[in-house]
């Protein structure tokens, strides 16, 4: 077996995580033929450069997930499969629901889907899915209040959560940054992180709305941990190994 530098080694590594957002020691130790203990020397000295993160038993990528992109380049990325994802959690709703929307591009592709759905109340704090909404009259929107957050449009602080602390609804669709089964789910900004957090109090069931680009990837602020998600949706561009970590956590897997 060809015996690889530490460069060597560090190059490979970097580009299974650009590949894949995630990795195992014992797969890199598989593929590099060196031992998991010099796997984990080479994982905590690209950590201490900021290049990755540490996971129980592997790794995960530090790239753009970890810092705010804006609303419509996000909207652009992995599109089709969103639209499938924010279809199918439409499905979900029936008439009468009283719904939390999150700021996400795929939040806005749930509220899209709900025309022919009666008798909808909605809050949420992004500017982006309230106009989207605007146009259903078959909805009550309830509008967070507080500081907007220029980048994305989503609307943080306390007066916000001091209204939903007010409010009790039957489901949060909730959208975010990177979802990594050993961490939870994330987003890029801890006072959104924070709000969502209430957003979850607030709701009696969590359905957690990414597409497959998300997993195995870590944001910056933690939101919560798997055992506060009910439900995913996502595409059909998610592993078999996600999925079934998932499921054995008790999660709902809905894949589109």
């Amino acid at each position: 077996m060809t015996a690889y530098s530490t460069a060597e080694r560090h190059v490979h590594t970097m580009q299974i995580l650009k590949e894949q957002g995630h990795t195992s020691v014992s797969k890199l130790s598989k593929e590099l033929g060196v031992s998991e203990v010099t796997i984990r020397k080479d994982l905590r000295a690209l950590e201490q450069r900021k290049l990755l993160v540490r996971t129980h038993g592997g790794a995960v990528l530090i790239d753009h997930y970890m810092y705010d992109l804006p609303f419509d380049e996000k909207s652009q990325q992995h599109a089709e499969e969103k639209r499938r994802i924010g279809k199918a959690a439409a499905e979900r709703v029936e008439d009468g629901d009283t719904l939390i929307l999150n700021p996400g591009s795929t939040t806005v592709q749930v509220a899209r889907h709900l025309r022919g759905k009666k008798n909808l109340t909605i809050t949420t704090n992004s500017l982006h899915v309230a106009v989207e909404l605007l146009s259903n009259l078959d909805v009550d929107l309830l509008m967070l209040g507080g500081v907007v957050h220029a980048t994305t449009a989503a609307i943080v602080g306390p007066f916000a959560e001091k209204m939903l602390q007010q409010h009790s609804f039957r489901k949060l669709f909730l959208g975010g940054d990177g979802f990594d089964v050993d961490f939870g789910l994330t987003t890029t900004n801890a006072l959104e992180a924070h709000l969502n957090q209430t957003m979850i109090q607030a709701a009696q069931e969590i359905i957690a709305v990414m597409d497959a680009s998300k997993f195995g990837r870590r944001g910056l602020s933690l939101i919560c941990g798997l055992a506060d998600v009910d439900t995913v949706i996502t595409d059909n561009g998610v592993s078999a190994e996600t999925v079934q970590r998932l499921e054995e956590n008790g999660i709902e897997v809905v894949v589109v």
